[in-house]
């Protein structure tokens, strides 16, 4: 999915976030291979997921300058 969001060129600017419980290094490599902007392991319990989501929420949509904002 993510090979197709960075091929389209409507979406290439579109910051992806990748959210996954996978803590491999294959994975890893291959999200920002593939042009992801970060790679996030969740946390185990759903205070810490919602603790991430806001701090992605900051980060993303209050704090980043983004490209044609």
């Amino acid at each position: 999915m993510l090979a197709e969001i960075k091929q389209e060129s409507k979406l290439l600017k579109i910051p992806v976030v990748v959210l996954t419980t996978s803590t491999s290094p294959d994975d890893i490599y291959r999200a920002y291979e593939l042009h992801a902007n970060c790679y996030l392991q969740k946390p185990g319990d759903l205070d810490g997921l919602v603790s991430l989501t806001k701090l992605i929420e900051c980060f993303w949509l209050k704090t980043t300058v983004l490209a044609g904002a």
